[in-house]
């Protein structure tokens, strides 16, 4: 199976029997000992420390530098099993370029790059933006010019802007362009739509690109009007990954970083509050209707 799965899907497979296999091993000699603390794991091993480990572990990283590494962890755990080992090592196994993120890395805000690869793998997404057209759903005029007007503030440059819009329009094409089309279920807050980006004909371009979206078989696109009611005050993004992962959770921090969560509790939480718009929100044809009147204004 997770020769099929893209690079960071494999990542993650690869993190959680890891730790699995980790907390489950024979341990330590010391009373009471159930498996091994990571610090415990990476004794005496070159190019991996505890932190790096912790990344592994939650499929932000690989052995790629070293795989050596990833068999003396095995031999540690008390794995013997060899069609165990041979899985673990092809999991680990990246072909030249095929991580398409490499280049957008240095671009990118920490825990973007882990979030983004796996939402190209989802089979299912369901988002909430309050106050911006979600990512995928953007226009590259509209991405440009979200871009360009935080640049005074933000001090970004104008490649980091080039860079971005393209990643972008990227993440929107696997996102949307797939043989085995995903769900993608999305809540726009009204100030996501009233709240000017760029010039008139960069807003009438945005509007005319949800009609046309919304109007596929698996997008499904919805207004949460100004009304009383609730409201979450904060993005997120869910991420169904099918084929035995976590379902993930992600959301943005005032710092400009990502937090992501797969814990059960969090994934019942953000799922409550999406249901919870779902009831206020315009329905499917009433937004579709409600952008064509914008986009005529």
């Amino acid at each position: 199976m997770g020769a099929k799965r893209g690079a960071s899907g494999r990542r993650l497979e690869l993190g959680i029997q890891l730790r699995q296999l980790r907390e489950n091993c024979p341990g330590v000699e010391r009373v009471g000992a159930k498996g091994m603390t990571r610090r415990e794991a990476v004794r005496g091993l070159p190019d991996l420390s505890e932190a790096t480990l912790a990344r592994i572990e939650k499929g932000e990283l690989n052995f790629r530098r070293n795989v050596g590494n990833l068999r003396t962890l095995l031999k540690r755990y008390g794995v013997t099993d060899q069609d165990l080992v041979d899985e673990l090592v092809e999991l680990n196994r990246e072909t030249p370029n095929e991580d398409w993120l490499t280049g957008y890395r240095s671009f990118m805000p920490p825990g973007m790059p882990h979030f983004v690869g796996l939402e190209a793998e989802a089979v299912a997404i369901t988002a909430y933006h309050p106050t911006v057209v979600y990512s995928v759903l953007q226009t590259p005029a509209y991405a440009k010019a979200l871009y360009e007007t935080g640049r005074p503030v933000e001090d970004t440059t104008a490649e980091f802007v080039r860079r971005n819009v393209e990643l972008r329009m990227e993440r929107k094409r696997r996102v949307l362009e797939r043989e085995e089309p995903i769900r993608l279920r999305v809540i726009l807050g009204e100030a996501a739509l009233r709240v000017p980006v760029g010039d008139d004909e960069v807003m009438r371009e945005q509007y005319e690109e949800i009609v046309q979206l919304a109007g596929l078989d698996q997008v499904s696109v919805q207004v949460l009007p100004f009304r009383r009611g609730y409201r979450s005050h904060h993005d997120f993004a869910i991420l169904r990954l099918g084929g035995g992962l976590p379902t993930r959770v992600q959301t943005d921090n005032a710092w400009g970083a990502m937090s992501s969560s797969d814990k059960p509790r969090e994934i019942e939480r953000f799922t409550r509050r999406f249901d919870a718009m779902v009831g206020l929100a315009l329905g499917v044809e009433d937004t579709i209707t409600f952008v064509k009147e914008l986009a005529r204004r």
